[in-house]
């Protein structure tokens, strides 16, 4: 594995790590009032890491079969870099469509806070935090680009089985690192962690669709610029 794929990977985990799943519910979480138990975030963090590991390795063997098929076809290059140019621009508005759709949601917390408050501190069940955590990344599945992008480069980096199945989990636990440290924090200090939680959700709820837009849009400008600068260069 080459440095350059290893910065890209980690830099992926970074971004899935402050999604919905993976960062504004354990914050949430956190957030409950009275004493809470370790345990229980790490139930909620093992699930959602083991949730996208799952779907990460079926997605590589999917990719592979998938390459090899495509490799095994002769694409003249002009019209494939035509199709990628598009999907670009495709992207980048849709990413516009997504920043402009971005709004905090009101809901009813009433009930929501009483379980919360009951599971986390221990009196409720934790198959309800494993529940709510396979919800979560389920719901995710359409829009965990950053994860998709990571799992093309590992379907193109002509790994091993073995480093791929081992650079996934490293790539899942690097993406619950935020949320493990702002966790043990929490249990360390808790009275003056309490503040910056709140903000930290706060800002998610109103830039979550945001973030989502500016991946998206990331993700189409380099897909156009690749596709631009191989019809202007190589075009043949």
């Amino acid at each position: 594995m080459t440095v350059t794929l290893a910065v890209a990977l980690i830099a992926l985990a970074l971004v899935d790590s402050t999604s919905f799943g993976t960062l504004l519910i354990p914050i949430w979480l956190l957030l409950a009032p009275g004493r809470l138990r370790a345990g229980r975030i790490a139930v909620y963090l093992t699930t959602i890491a083991t949730f996208y590991l799952g779907v990460g390795i079926l997605l590589v063997l999917g990719a592979d079969t998938a390459l090899t098929a495509v490799r095994s076809i002769d694409i003249p290059p002009v019209p494939l870099r035509i199709a990628q140019l598009i999907l670009g621009a495709l992207l980048i508005a849709l990413s516009y469509r997504l920043e402009a759709r971005a709004a905090q949601r009101a809901g009813n917390p009433g009930k929501i806070q009483l379980w919360r408050s009951r599971t986390m501190s221990g009196t409720g069940s934790s198959a309800g935090l494993m529940k709510l955590a396979l919800v979560a990344a389920a719901l995710e599945v359409a829009t965990m680009l950053p994860y998709l992008a990571a799992v093309s480069l590992l379907a193109n980096a002509d790994l091993a089985w073995h480093l791929i199945g081992i650079t996934l989990a490293a790539y899942c636990i690097v993406m619950t690192l935020p949320a493990l440290a702002l966790a043990l924090a929490r249990f360390a200090a808790h009275q003056r962690v309490d503040p910056l939680l709140q903000r930290i959700n706060e800002w998610l709820s109103r830039n979550s669709a945001k973030a989502l837009g500016w991946t998206v849009g990331g993700i189409g400008i380099g897909l156009t610029l690749n596709a631009a600068i191989a019809l202007a260069f190589d075009p043949a």
